[in-house]
């Protein structure tokens, strides 16, 4: 799971559950066939009273299809009627959730869990390494640096001394090239919006320097002069936090002047849609700028001292082809692509050379090639394979060395370092496997374990399996499932199912403190490899998104069906999780079956599918998802599954949790309110639909170590009475 958070204890609302249902109407008009309702767990004696959501007679008229929008004032966040009811809901929520008898011991064990010391990989800049390190419950883990590899370290910088209350965050953080300066970037209660600062490394002091108003960028240095930078012009909106954005712009900040004087590099004015970014070789030679979709990337190059006007074009735009720069030996920069190879290959191409001819340096594989590292005259590439990590080692013209040997099946495995470096360091991790440190020397290959935490969590006690579910068009889908040995099979285990399915991201092996929660609990944990990802290639990409997407939640219903017929568990007993995307998958899949799980928690999901892309940057989705507005085509498939418009009056929907953050600026909160309005509208039986709203929290960041402590306290106590079962807490 992923965390979001909640708003103080307020009142509960007075009004019956029964006027509330009389008096909204349903959500659409020429609605897709109904699904059909049937049996869940009975968990509440009587139906929850909840508030009246404030409604409006609001319609939109698509290609001959009127659809009705009456929980439309829900958009309007920070109207007094929409708070007063978050009020109201939250009130509902923490009451119910906090009267379940185990939700303390929950909270104890989740904090033990995660009371434990943590070192990230050390990485050099400059003649210094530099380290995080976690005491165990700290809110961010502290930056210290280190003289010389092995020498004592002190603390360089403290991201928990920038706010009393944690709200203030660190986002991003790089290095100038001689490792002199950090610019770091903030953000406050978890918002997309950076703030970006910079850092003396030798006194851990900050200049002057203050730029506002970036988004989802880095910071690119130019020597120490300054750096390139992403963002957008200052919103004109109230609420900036949750502003529409505008044209993404790409700045040069000099060091010492105010952001005022920064230069404009470029904007994507032509494709108000598209993001722009900058980088640089490691040597700084050649700048790269990328304008980009979500899955198309075009480069335009010069060199580090040509001016802005200078840039020219390397790749041009070619619709669902990505780049992504690995490094260079001179003009010839490497980079993993997809051109002609869905699964990814790694190629070189020379920016002297006018025709900028692709050169394959490894193939394309079986597998998909997911990320890659270049240190010495090795490349390090990192396969998926099944959606776990294999690592291979190869020279700068493609010969393969050695396969490097990894402790299982797991995430990791992938060395990072400067080129020149001798020395570098790994992580690896798996569901029952705490994320651990290793040290690798690129000369001899030896491998040595370099930090390890010490939970109190035996991994050897669990086992992690990989099994296959077959979708309703034949499809196999891999599920990791992971529980404690010498599971009985016998249908009762409670289980949680998770899910993303989309955007290309990969759905690989790793351990956090709550997965590790649930299993000590006496959980099944069964995370489900979807149609959307990116773990088999750009074709498995495909295959689940625009007017694939069914596929998606298809996938992700064979895999409940799937681990009941194996008796993993029963309806009853199955929990299923997801956020944003996964939101959204666990909505649609909700109203599309909602008699084959025994709970729900749909986390900031996307839930809205024909207006999600008028909010903040939900314009930049529509390659994933489609345009309700635009297309005809795209409005049938959206409308078919969106979850908000799937709603039916009179169907018994199981216990479901509703989470959303009044911070996140990537899916706009009113995506779960209007859901959660709607649901609990349309409820026949009686059990809970549950909303929980959280301040100073964005899209899955900006929680302090308490919040999260709440936050799972909630998860996993709404789940104990949701499948009715007596959690293991020794």
């Amino acid at each position: 799971m992923r965390p979001p958070e909640w708003l103080a204890r307020m009142r509960l609302a007075a009004l019956s559950f029964a006027l509330a249902a009389l008096s909204i109407p349903s959500i659409g008009a020429s609605q897709p066939a109904s699904p059909t309702p049937g049996p869940v767990p009975e968990v509440s004696p009587t139906p929850i009273v909840y508030p009246p959501a404030p409604t409006s007679t609001a319609s939109t008229n698509y290609f001959g299809t009127v659809v009705r929008d009456p929980y439309r004032p829900l958009e309007d966040i920070d109207a007094p009627a929409t708070k007063a009811w978050i009020a109201s809901e939250n009130a509902i929520t923490h009451a119910y959730l906090d009267a379940v008898p185990a939700r303390a011991a929950i909270g104890a064990a989740y904090r033990k869990l995660e009371n434990v010391a943590r070192t990230s990989p050390p990485f050099r800049e400059g003649k210094r390494y530099i380290f995080t390190h976690n005491t165990g419950l700290q809110t961010q883990s502290v930056y210290y640096i280190r003289d010389s590899e092995n020498g004592p370290a002190r603390v360089f910088f403290d991201p928990n001394l920038l706010s009393k209350d944690g709200s203030i965050q660190v986002s991003s953080t790089n290095f100038s090239r001689d490792g002199s300066l950090m610019a770091y970037s903030t953000s406050t209660g978890g918002e997309d919006w950076q703030t970006w600062h910079v850092k003396v490394v030798a006194t851990g002091r900050d200049t002057t320097d203050l730029v506002r108003w970036s988004k989802f960028s880095g910071a690119a240095w130019q020597g120490n002069l300054g750096f390139y930078y992403s963002g957008y012009d200052e919103p004109k909106a109230e609420n900036k936090t949750l502003a529409a954005v505008g044209v993404e712009k790409v700045w040069f900040h000099r060091l010492g002047t105010p952001q005022s004087a920064d230069r404009l590099v470029f904007a994507s004015t032509a494709h108000p849609d598209r993001f722009v970014g900058i980088e640089t070789t490691e040597d700084e030679r050649y700048t790269l700028l990328d304008v980009s979709t979500e899955d198309t990337d075009d480069l335009r190059w010069k060199t580090r001292d040509a001016p802005d006007t200078a840039f020219r074009p390397l790749t041009g735009f070619k619709t669902n082809v990505s780049y992504n720069l690995i490094g260079n030996d001179g003009s010839r920069l490497y980079f993993t692509t997809n051109l002609d190879a869905p699964r990814f290959r790694l190629v070189a191409i020379d920016v002297n050379d006018p025709k900028h001819v692709v050169h394959d340096v490894v193939p394309q594989a079986a597998d998909k090639l997911d990320s890659v590292s270049l240190i010495g005259n090795r490349f390090y590439l990192g396969y998926l394979h099944d959606s776990y990590s294999r690592t291979v080692v190869a020279t700068t013209t493609g010969r393969r060395i050695a396969t490097l040997a990894l402790p299982g099946l797991g995430s990791g495995g992938i060395p990072f370092a400067k080129r020149e470096d001798r020395i570098a360091y790994y992580g690896f991790t798996s569901y029952a496997i705490p994320y651990r440190v290793y040290r690798f020397d690129t000369k001899t290959m030896a491998t040595t374990i370099y930090s390890r935490p010490h939970v109190d969590f035996d991994s050897d006690d669990y086992v992690t399996d990989q099994v296959f579910a077959t979708s309703k068009d034949g499809t196999k889908v891999p599920v990791f499932v992971t529980h404690r040995k010498g599971l009985v099979l016998d249908g009762t285990a409670p289980t949680l199912m998770y899910g993303y399915g989309g955007f290309d991201v990969s759905e690989t092996p790793y351990y956090s403190t709550d997965r590790a929660l649930w299993l000590k609990m006496g959980g099944v944990y069964a995370d489900v490899v979807l149609r959307g990802g990116g773990d088999f290639g750009e074709a498995w990409h495909d295959a689940g998104r625009l007017e694939k997407k069914q596929n998606v939640f298809d996938d992700f219903t064979a895999a409940g069906e799937m681990l009941i017929a194996r008796k993993f568990t029963s309806t009853p007993r199955l929990a299923i999780d997801g956020g944003s995307n996964g939101g959204l998958l666990v909505g649609a899949v909700l109203t599309q079956h909602p008699n084959l799980f025994g709970a729900a928690i749909a986390e900031q999901g996307v839930l809205d599918m024909l207006r999600y892309h008028l909010y903040t940057v939900g314009k930049a989705w529509i390659p994933e998802y489609g345009d309700a507005d635009a297309n005809a085509e795209q409005f049938n498939f959206l409308y078919a599954y969106s979850p908000l418009h799937n709603v039916r009056p009179g169907t018994a929907y199981p216990p479901t949790l509703i989470t959303t953050a009044d911070h996140d600026d990537r899916v706009l909160p009113a995506h779960s309110f209007k859901f959660a309005a709607a649901l609990q509208a349309a409820q026949a039986g009686s059990a809970p639909i549950l909303l929980r709203v959280q301040t100073n929290e964005g899209h899955f960041s900006g929680l302090t170590t308490d919040e999260s402590i709440a936050l799972y306290s909630d998860f996993y106590a709404f789940l104990v009475k949701s499948l009715q079962f007596t959690p293991d807490l020794k």
